[in-house]
């Protein structure tokens, strides 16, 4: 019996294990490493952010369809969850999603929100504003890079549009992977920082 009991709980070990490892797997693509992301934020353009006049959400289409009838949000929740089932129309009806920015498990999609890692706005004031519709849509819905990710709902509208200086993920282990997202996807599309933005990031790269 002994025996069994010690067996039973290596396999549940085991279990726990492979599921964190397919946990820790469900994340954007591209997130440069800790040195990488030091050269990048180097060479990003230090800038005062610019105005929100004219700024719309709108401005940036999204969710955009992918494939078939799947679009960018339902995509995300794919990679980023664990046993997604969705159903006819792409929609997740069953899985689970861990949002690393407070290590909250959620087993319902309307709990989880996929969050641009530069808001829509934080872009606008940083460069987008001259860019073509066009271009804002290709960023709104970037799943190449460390743009999109799926996190619990109410944390991302915490959020809201603030850049690190204004507001870091809740979980402080988790801030040297948010730099490093924030930077690579501020370098891919040469999106300028500000003073207090780049000292925090430096600040969150520390901790790697």
């Amino acid at each position: 019996m002994i025996a069994k009991n010690a067996l039973r709980t290596l396999l549940l070990v085991v279990a726990l294990l492979l599921g964190m490892v397919v946990v820790a797997s469900a994340t954007p693509p591209g997130i440069p490493s800790a040195t990488t992301a030091r050269s990048q934020l180097n060479a990003l353009t230090v800038a005062p952010d610019g105005t929100m006049t004219g700024y719309s959400r709108d401005l940036f289409p999204h969710w955009t369809t992918v494939s078939g009838s799947c679009n960018t949000r339902e995509q995300v929740l794919k990679r980023d969850g664990t046993n997604v089932v969705v159903d006819s129309s792409c929609a997740a009806t069953s899985g689970g999603w861990y949002s690393p920015y407070d290590g909250a498990t959620w087993s319902a999609a309307s709990d989880v929100d996929i969050d641009h890692i530069i808001p829509l706005a934080n872009a606008w004031r940083t460069g987008a504003r001259s860019w073509t519709t066009s271009k804002r849509q290709q960023f709104a819905n970037d799943l190449s890079g460390p743009q999109l990710i799926a996190v619990t709902d109410d944390v991302n509208q915490a959020k809201g549009d603030k850049s690190p200086d204004a507001w870091k993920p809740p979980l402080t282990s988790y801030w040297c992977t948010y730099a490093r997202m924030w930077i690579g996807s501020k370098y891919k599309w040469t999106l300028t920082v500000n003073s207090a933005e780049k000292s925090a990031l430096n600040s969150m790269l520390d901790r790697c």
